[in-house]
């Protein structure tokens, strides 16, 4: 789910820090600069490592600040496309399930990567796997908001971003709209599925898990 990045930046130093080790400011300056930001192509950036080395640096005579270029290493959020996460849904639609990490809410599970069949319920806003039982019978299993759910990511998306205009009234009003918020393109965006046995809400896999236990004790 975390991965190490090795990337290169320059580092500004005040005067004022000269007097501070070199590899303290790095850190802090580097964590202020890329920290809970989404690089393009490398992930979301959460903490810093370590420094590899320093290399060339240079004092400019405008504000005799130094200026160091750094190379080193980073914590970044990137999971592996197959790999499986487990999070709490955060709203769904009628295109489907937004789920949430608690640190990283840009996460889509598909209306066709639900588990089938399913169908969404107006009414509550929740999709609803209508788990076939005996016959031609069928028990409703709802993927309601705050639910824990078990899904693999099988894709990633990412947006490099562009220079935006000054606001005008119909930008303002619509960004202050919750209906289009799910509308906005993420810099970096997971796409999951949970269309397979064992995924989905965690709480449906328990359940069965109950039942087959209880049916081997009454067959003992």
């Amino acid at each position: 789910m975390f991965v190490l990045a090795e990337l290169k930046s320059t580092v500004k130093v005040h005067p004022s820090l000269f007097s501070k080790g070199l590899s303290d400011v790095a850190k802090f300056e580097l964590n202020k600069k890329l920290a809970n930001k989404v690089l393009h192509k490398i992930g979301l950036m959460i903490s810093f490592r370590e420094v590899v080395s320093f290399q060339d640096s240079s004092i400019l005579p405008v504000d005799g600040s130094s200026h160091t270029d750094v190379i080193f290493r980073y914590i970044v959020f990137r999971p592996e496309i197959g790999s499986l996460l487990t999070g709490k849904i955060k709203s769904c639609a009628r295109d489907g399930i937004y789920v949430t990490l608690g640190f990283f809410d840009d996460i889509f599970i598909p209306k066709d990567e639900l588990q089938h069949p399913s169908r969404f319920e107006e009414a509550e806003q929740a999709w609803v796997w209508e788990y076939p039982v005996e016959g031609d019978e069928k028990h409703d299993l709802f993927m309601d908001v705050g639910e824990t759910v078990k899904f693999r990511i099988i894709d990633e998306e990412f947006v490099e971003s562009e220079p935006s205009g000054p606001p005008d009234n119909e930008t303002s009003s619509s960004s202050t709209n919750p209906s289009t918020d799910h509308n906005s393109r993420p810099p970096y965006k997971i796409i999951g599925a949970i269309n397979e046995s064992g995924l989905g809400i965690e709480s449906w896999w328990t359940q069965n898990e109950v039942v087959d236990d209880d049916d081997e004790d009454d067959d003992g």
